[in-house]
């Protein structure tokens, strides 16, 4: 079930549509694939300093059943799935209204003088906390006592940065196909981001809540 848990966590991070797009247009930029490689070592240390945060916190000893730490943990995940239904509800009322038009981030318009140590920087900015603290709440319930296990969180460090780390390959290889097909992928990113918002919401939604509801009634 952690393992699960973990790879649909994953999935919904590296498909978020604004990391996406600001991993897109990094490296669609001058000297993109330096600052993309920039962005995808930033992204990675982000992760790994919350999930080694998040294993000191807990001492690898995953709270056990029935108890309060328990029950609080399977809380914040129930939260976090029945907030993610919100924003798949909210967000499929909006579709179809004009949306305001939004001010151009200030990093955008400098993007083509922006030097890999910013773009590290700009990585955890862009980082779905809301989907990374459901990665945590996953993890307070996991202990580290075999290879296995540790597997399992490189895995979900892998698939939640698949899409920009597949991106950054294709472009380090095929710099003039890549450059077409990221600005088709971004075409398609804006057109359609509602509806990725929607799915990811509520597939990793209803899977959150309910596993959370699973455990605590068991």
């Amino acid at each position: 079930m952690i393992v699960l848990s973990l790879v649909l966590i994953g999935l919904a991070i590296t498909l978020e549509p604004i990391p996406l797009t600001a991993f897109i247009l990094i490296l669609a930029s001058e000297g993109g694939v330096r600052k993309g490689a920039g962005f995808i070592f930033g992204w990675l240390v982000s992760l790994a300093i919350v999930i080694a945060f998040t294993v000191l916190v807990t001492q690898n000893k995953p709270p056990k059943p029935n108890t309060a730490p328990s029950l609080a943990a399977l809380a914040a995940k129930l939260a976090i799935g029945a907030g993610l239904l919100v924003i798949a509800i909210r967000q499929y009322r909006k579709m179809g209204k004009p949306k305001p038009p939004k001010k151009t981030p200030r990093w955008q318009t400098s993007i083509d003088n922006m030097t890999p140590w910013y773009a590290i920087g700009l990585a955890p900015l862009t980082q779905p906390w809301g989907l990374v603290a459901a990665g945590v709440s996953v993890i307070v319930e996991a202990k580290l006592s075999s290879w296995e296990s540790y597997l399992a969180l490189a895995l979900f460090c892998v698939i939640a940065t698949s899409a920009i780390l597949a991106m950054e390959i294709y472009a380090g290889f095929r710099p003039q196909p890549a450059q077409e097909f990221l600005a088709r992928l971004r075409h398609w990113i804006d057109t359609h981001t509602d509806q990725v918002i929607i799915i990811v919401s509520l597939v990793l939604g209803f899977w959150l809540v309910a596993n959370s509801i699973y455990y605590i009634v068991t």
